[in-house]
């Protein structure tokens, strides 16, 4: 579906990801781990080709190379939340989820169709279609940003800290459901996030990355947790004090 090899991205001196190589699976949800300043967005944005890698890397998606000159087309067929949504305040939450599918120039009924689908999918009532963002919970609008990203029906969904603004009990309804689309809708899903429970709730496999931007493992949250393949795994793990419980 995906296949990551040779990444490096470089800013200044500074090298925010270090040797990536890694492949992802379709129909299955990955999820990239790792503290702050591990790379993980950064290489979110080169995945989907808001970014470039540095020279010698490279990134497929279903067997054709992302360049810049195909990015944009590209990027139709994947799905993006960016952290805390990101959608425009001075348009409806309505005119938010169709934004793309607009200026593609879907006709009114296409996007009216499938705006109701949506709108059923994530959950949210007819009459919160026409209001602001402003007008909406943190946990309304994370639907509109999933709305707005599934809406060209994309191979390929990407979060980027969809749930990190949330307080735990939304966070944890969102979690739910975010499962049950996942599972409904069959795609490949790429989440980052820095909470392993999150991780281990949402994901088939878990990619972790430490602050150097290296991958230091993979797997599932049990391999995690009792075959640590560095000691950074197990160190990451432990400082957030709740590994055992969910690795049973």
């Amino acid at each position: 579906m995906l296949k990551l090899t040779n990444i490096f991205k470089t800013y200044g001196t500074h090298k925010v990801l270090n040797s990536i190589e890694l492949s992802i699976p379709p129909q299955k949800t990955t999820i990239l781990l790792g503290p702050s300043g591990s790379g993980k967005s950064t290489l979110l944005r080169i995945i989907n080709g808001l970014i470039q890698p540095d020279p010698g890397g490279s990134v497929t998606f279903e067997d054709t190379p992302i360049t810049k000159e195909n990015a944009m087309t590209m990027r139709h067929t994947m799905g993006y939340v960016i952290q805390e949504g990101g959608l425009f305040p001075h348009l409806t939450t309505r005119q938010n989820a169709t934004l793309m599918a607009r200026y593609l120039g879907w006709d009114t009924v296409r996007v009216e169709k499938r705006v109701a689908e949506l709108a059923e999918l994530v959950q949210l009532p007819a009459d919160m279609l026409d209001r602001f963002p402003t007008q909406l919970s943190g946990g309304q609008r994370q639907r509109i940003s999933l709305m707005r990203a599934l809406m060209l029906d994309p191979h390929l969904l990407l979060l980027d800290e969809p749930l990190g603004a949330l307080d735990p009990m939304i966070r944890s309804t969102l979690q739910e459901d975010l499962k049950t689309i996942f599972k409904q809708l069959g795609k490949t899903v790429i989440i980052v996030t820095h909470d392993i429970g999150e991780a281990g709730f949402l994901g088939d496999n878990i990619v972790l990355l430490n602050t150097n931007g290296r991958i230091v493992q993979q797997g599932s949250l049990e391999e995690l947790v009792h075959k640590p393949a560095d000691p950074f795994v197990t160190e990451f793990i432990n400082a957030q004090r709740i590994p055992l419980e969910l690795a049973a």
